[in-house]
């Protein structure tokens, strides 16, 4: 394999030529050169220029275990020489994906015990939308078929998964959505809580699914999606009491309850599942990015014994991917989860790293005057920038200092993402202390910046 450019310049100019970014404004990019990952290791990443950077976002809420882990590259090596591919279509398994299969069951909340691959979340969510109507079809209940997601979710962005989802930029792309799918509100205590308490307003949001349902049909609805804490909504974390009376509401109606863990999944939260974190048991989950930390694209659905047994006794299930439970996806994530029970990564988060997450960047956000709250759980925080904390008034969209304190941050070797009007973190779960001290104090830099050039330091 020859890569023909020799310095970033070079290859600025044939992504720009040649390559479609996801999620970027084409000639904005092109103006600005793209950034350049050449390697990466741990927490850190490098670029064409040789700035070493932190990621602090685990590469897309993925990275769980970090990056440079050989032992990944060998078990995907010796997969590679001994079953590069087979697929699943032709009454056949391959034993990574048996196993996978298998250990996934040990691992995943109480109940869910069938697990069906995809590639992506985006596949993994399209695939719950389909076989959470033919398992109503097979209880002789086929109008039950609307989803029922949230406000600012992410749920993917295939055509389904956009309808799914709640976020008003990506459904204004298409100029329409697909039938069947309604939001209620996020339950974002900072910004729609008003004068409740955080317990109040936990009960305020659930009650909009059940007024929804009311609204719509309990004999329509077929299921409630939702992110344990939604992630590029801006990483809202609901009130404790939020996710049970959730799931009260779903079983008084007979809805089923999704949980969509692919970020929340595989410690993220300081528990395997985010759904352990919460004390909910869904009917069905989607998982992907820390199911192999991101080495190798994969994503599964794990279904409950009830949803099961209604899907088998439907018939042939008319859905698949030619890539579903690829061998060597299979082994890497094997070995992935290995690599989290070993090394104890679970119990570094719940008792270690996100205490002193939390400490450090809640310092942070109290003491700087252009952070207005620090919120989430386990290894996810957001914080939210005000142009005036103390009477809570909002930057104007087109100051965009979300977007200005990232490219700062970025200059000075960290990676946050920009979401609205604050900033995001989400590092991997073997971040140490002094690197969880090396980002707040990048992010400190950052946030002076930003504030000097709005006139606010």
């Amino acid at each position: 394999m020859t890569l023909a450019p020799s310095d970033t310049t070079g290859w600025q100019q044939l992504d720009t030529a040649h390559h479609v970014h996801p999620f970027c404004d084409p000639a904005t990019l092109a103006e600005r050169g793209v950034t350049v990952i050449t390697h990466a290791d741990g927490s850190y990443i490098w670029d064409s220029d040789g700035n070493r950077i932190l990621d602090a976002m685990a590469g897309l809420w993925c990275v769980n275990i970090g990056y440079g882990r050989k032992e990944l590259a060998r078990v995907a090596a010796e997969q590679m020489e001994t079953l590069p591919y087979y697929n699943s279509f032709f009454q056949s398994s391959t034993p990574t994906q048996i196993a996978l299969a298998e250990r996934l069951s040990e691992v995943t909340p109480k109940g869910i015990e069938h697990f069906f691959f995809a590639n992506s979340g985006s596949e993994a969510n399209d695939t719950i939308i389909r076989l959470t109507r033919h398992y109503w079809a097979q209880q002789g209940k086929p109008k039950k078929r609307t989803f029922i997601g949230r406000n600012l979710a992410y749920h993917g962005s295939t055509l389904a998964a956009s309808s799914l989802g709640g976020m008003s930029a990506m459904k204004a792309m298409d100029g329409e959505v697909l039938p069947d799918f309604a939001q209620i509100m996020e339950p974002h205590w900072f910004m729609r809580g008003g004068n409740m308490s955080r317990e109040e307003f936990g009960i305020h949001a659930a009650q909009a699914l059940e007024d929804k349902i009311l609204e719509i049909g309990a004999e329509n609805v077929a299921a409630f999606i939702g992110e344990p804490v939604q992630g590029a909504g801006g990483v809202i974390d609901p009130p404790a009491n939020y996710w049970p009376n959730i799931q009260r509401i779903c079983r008084k109606h007979d809805i089923l309850l999704v949980v969509d863990e692919v970020i929340c999944g595989f410690g993220r939260l300081g528990e395997w599942f985010g759904s352990d974190f919460y004390g909910v048991e869904p009917d069905i989950i989607t998982m992907a990015k820390g199911l192999s930390s991101g080495y190798l694209p994969i994503a599964a659905v794990g279904f409950s014994k009830k949803v099961f047994a209604g899907i088998n006794d439907g018939g042939v299930i008319q859905h698949g991917y030619t890539y579903s439970g690829h061998p060597v996806s299979c082994a890497v994530a094997l070995a992935n989860i290995d690599i989290i029970e070993n090394e104890g990564l679970i119990e570094q988060v719940r008792d270690e790293s996100a205490p002193y997450f939390h400490e450090v960047m809640q310092q942070l956000s109290d003491d700087h005057p252009i952070v207005g709250e620090w919120r989430g759980a386990g290894l996810l925080g957001a914080m939210h920038l005000m142009k005036n904390p103390q009477s809570r008034e909002f930057f104007a969209p087109e100051d965009d200092p979300a977007g200005k304190c990232r490219e700062y941050c970025l200059d000075h070797g960290l990676i946050m993402r920009a979401v609205g009007q604050a900033m995001i973190l989400c590092p991997p779960l073997t971040i140490s202390r002094s690197e969880i001290d090396e980002i707040a104090e990048k992010a400190t830099i950052g946030l002076n910046e930003t504030a000097k050039q709005l006139g606010l330091l």
